[in-house]
């Protein structure tokens, strides 16, 4: 009964409830969300953006097995409000586990997807899983009344395959499939965010679609596992590299990609969009990047290499090593890449590249991964 006599009704309960929980300093969610892949580097980061903000999450993994290992990584990473993270089984090249994965989420922000560092002998081992997981992630989202996916796709799907044009990079331009330095994964999410859209077009989709394509994705590593442009800053403090190639590569920040997803997920305007995520700044040379991590980690990164690689050599080595192929397509290139709709539309404002490599390295040192040689070859899929 209310102090003044009068029968509280069922809202005022409710309210009076609310009230309760705030001031007890009970958590109230805001909304339900599945990452998925959530071993993986940006999507990690999403996840603790998320739970930070107050949602819960649930993300899915191809083992459970591999639960408590994930966590741990994200609680070292500044995970908050770990009894809101749940974690689901499902691999994007079965059914299995999406249904459960989806249900009763308001929204969903897929970043799983294959990555392949070397050559593979079929490329249909990289791009069915991109574009055959994206549309069954598609497929149980919408089935279970998702309002937005938020895709993660890549300027790859932008920004490759055009030779030395004097353009700005906007979200208007696809890259074509067998142009100059387009790889298979390249491919792969050319071909995956071209069936996402080709899905939402459908009749009788109520589902909202938003793609995120950030450029070279470097800074502060997750757990062991090196991910994305971040092997650039491995392989340059590991003393790997015998030089640079004459190359221009622009970056962003992990955690304002991540911040990007996040922000996508409810911007009004964002429905039906593509954002290119990146700094705004000119693409950087490798060499500089070197120079920033002998600069601003000193002594740590003695093995960075000063020397320049000449064009022909990596030309040379791109007639039998299919990764420097991208490479020797862009050799003297510099890319210039808009993001003024991310800035106008999510609000964001990005960290300086030169943060995101430093951190990236700092990081890498921290850990004792600094000095240990990845794995070249293999096909990771972050799911």
């Amino acid at each position: 009964m209310l102090t003044d006599g009068r029968r509280s009704s069922p809202q005022r309960t409710l309210l009076a409830d609310f009230l309760t929980k705030l001031l007890t300093s009970e958590r109230v969610f805001m909304s339900h969300v599945l990452v998925t892949g959530g071993s993986g580097f940006i999507a990690g980061h999403v996840i603790v953006q998320l739970l930070g903000q107050g949602h819960t999450v649930r993300t899915t993994v191809r083992s459970l097995a591999k639960e408590d290992a994930v966590r741990a990584v994200l609680r070292e990473a500044g995970l908050t409000h770990d009894e809101a993270l749940s974690f689901v089984e499902a691999d994007l090249v079965s059914d299995a586990g999406w249904a459960e994965a989806v249900r009763a989420t308001d929204f969903v922000i897929h970043v799983a997807s294959p990555i392949h560092t070397g050559k593979v002998k079929d490329e249909d081992e990289v791009i069915a899983p991109a574009r055959d997981g994206a549309l069954r992630v598609l497929r149980a989202a919408r089935n279970a009344g998702v309002r937005r996916l938020v895709l993660t796709s890549a300027f790859h799907a932008v920004g490759f395959g055009h030779g030395h044009i004097d353009h700005v990079f906007t979200e208007d331009d696809w890259s074509p499939l067998d142009g100059p330095g387009v790889d298979v994964y390249g491919r792969s999410k050319i071909l995956a965010e071209q069936a996402a859209w080709d899905f939402i077009a459908q009749p009788g989709s109520e589902m909202e679609l938003t793609t995120i394509l950030p450029v070279a994705v470097m800074g502060p590593v997750m757990g062991s596992d090196i991910s994305g442009a971040n092997h650039i800053i491995q392989s340059s403090l590991n003393g790997d590299m015998p030089g640079y190639p004459n190359m221009f590569v622009p970056i962003v920040d992990v955690r304002d990609v991540a911040a990007a997803h996040v922000a996508a997920m409810t911007a009004p305007g964002a429905a039906g969009q593509r954002f290119l995520i990146g700094t705004g700044e000119p693409a950087i040379a490798m060499k500089e990047i070197g120079a920033i991590l002998r600069s601003d980690l000193g002594t740590k990164a003695s093995k960075v290499p000063t020397r320049s690689i000449p064009d022909f050599i990596v030309k040379a080595t791109a007639l039998f090593r299919d990764e420097y192929k991208s490479v020797a397509a862009d050799l003297g290139y510099t890319k210039r890449v808009s993001n003024d709709k991310a800035r106008t539309i999510l609000d964001l404002t990005p960290r300086p590249a030169r943060e995101a490599i430093t951190a990236a390295g700092r990081s890498m040192i921290d850990r004792g991964l600094a000095g240990r040689v990845s794995a070249r070859g293999q096909c990771h899929r972050r799911t």
